[in-house]
């Protein structure tokens, strides 16, 4: 291709290279996507599909290095299965199974899972099942380096909907809730899967960590049956703890972090709501409290000093505003079922459990809907996953590709 030819045809396909997504929640665990250059729409057909193939029953989302997809699926009988495949055409590149068999008095009604998302770290690809086996696998091979049985030999609080949180990778560490007494959250040795640490007394939800900075000092936030806590990560040692109990113990919601202010928002469905706090050098303080705002399952996401997310559990989940500083409802818009959100330049994916994708624009004034379209129809609860300008999608049978670049 000559010089001349490679302009012309810059000029006509504007598209970011892939690039990492390498844990649940994206680069920053906050759902923003890396800058990239988004088409202004899509057309009548919605956007460009790359490929699309069969994948098992299962919520995990797609982490990547940008040319490999990692992601698991529930196999044949009680397998959970870790799946490498090609960026570009959507082919294995390898499997490993796991076994995932029912532990006694699990609640099998939504499936076998698995639930948790990988993560990528290094040379390494971490992975939980839906029965709590914790695994570090080579990213290349798929060979199992070591593992971890986190109910049944480290005696973590079992939860009968599977193991659903998606651990995080800080220095040489990888770091999971487990829950119990004196082992709320644990740290593992990423090289070997030994114990670095395992401290508080915190029974586990399902929510997953985040890595915040308070006046300099990292903190490990953790989002737990009893309610949300800051962590020491280095050590696990329990910094502070502000309340949040729900019926069933279901705090699945990652807590959303706005430093303007230093302000956590956490969110939960069923009985709960919404509560902003602000940590201070005197402990946790609470700004509000909003029962308006119930996330069930899906992401919040920060835009300025608003979240956005969809607000409901088993009924009508419209996608609600929240003011930050104050906890004001901005608006609420039923156009979406319970939905996933993506944000990327000026824009967002919204995803919803019902298979609609759409490209739209959301602000403290409403919600505007630039293109949509249906590519999914088997129950999407799981979050999309943004490379460059391709977008990974799946739901309970299919993993999609698509190009969103102009």
């Amino acid at each position: 291709m000559s010089i001349t030819t490679a302009i012309l045809l810059s000029l006509f396909a504007d598209t970011t290279p892939p690039g990492p997504w390498s844990q649940w929640g994206g680069p920053g665990r906050d759902f923003h996507a890396p800058a990239a250059k988004l088409a202004d729409s899509w057309p009548a057909g919605g956007p460009k599909q790359l490929w699309t193939r069969q994948l098992g029953d299962g919520f995990s989302a797609v982490v990547t290095d940008g040319k490999t997809l990692y992601t698991m699926y529930r196999g044949d009988g009680n397998q959970n299965t870790a799946a490498a495949i090609d960026a570009a055409s959507g082919k294995t590149r390898w499997e490993r199974t796991l076994d995932a068999t029912p532990l006694p008095n699990m609640f099998l009604d939504y499936g076998k899972g698995p639930n948790s998302t990988p993560l990528l770290s290094g040379s390494r690809l971490f992975v939980a099942t839906f029965t709590g086996q914790f695994a570090a696998l080579d990213r290349d091979s798929g060979r199992v380096l070591w593992s971890k049985e986190l109910w049944k030999e480290l005696g973590g609080t079992f939860r009968d909907v599977g193991y659903s949180n998606s651990p995080i990778a800080i220095g040489d560490l990888v770091i999971a809730p487990l829950g119990g007494q004196g082992k709320g959250v644990i740290a593992l040795r990423q090289r070997d899967g030994t114990v670095a640490w395992q401290k508080t007394n915190l029974a586990n939800a399902m929510s997953s960590p985040i890595l915040i900075q308070v006046d300099g000092k990292d903190q490990l936030v953790v989002f737990m049956v009893e309610g949300v806590a800051g962590l020491d990560p280095k050590t696990g040692d329990q910094l502070w703890l502000h309340p949040h109990k729900t019926d069933y113990d279901v705090n699945a919601a990652m807590p959303v972090w706005y430093p303007e202010q230093k302000t956590l928002v956490i969110s939960s469905a069923y009985s709960a709501g919404a509560r902003a706090i602000q940590l201070t050098p005197q402990g946790p303080r609470e700004l509000w409290f909003n029962r308006r705002l119930r996330v069930h399952h899906g992401n919040l996401l920060r835009i300025g000093d608003h979240v956005y997310a969809s607000s409901g559990d088993f009924g009508p989940a419209p996608l609600t505003a929240v003011h930050i500083p104050t906890g004001k409802i901005a608006w609420q818009e039923r156009k979406f079922s319970k939905a996933n959100l993506i944000y990327c330049d000026g824009k967002v994916i919204v995803l919803d459990e019902d298979g609609n994708l759409a490209l739209a624009s959301l602000s403290p004034t409403g919600l505007k809907v630039i293109s949509e379209a249906q590519p999914l129809t088997k129950l999407a609860w799981t979050p999309p996953t943004l490379s460059g300008t391709r977008l990974f999608i799946r739901d309970r049978k299919t993993l999609a590709a698509y190009e969103l670049g102009r």
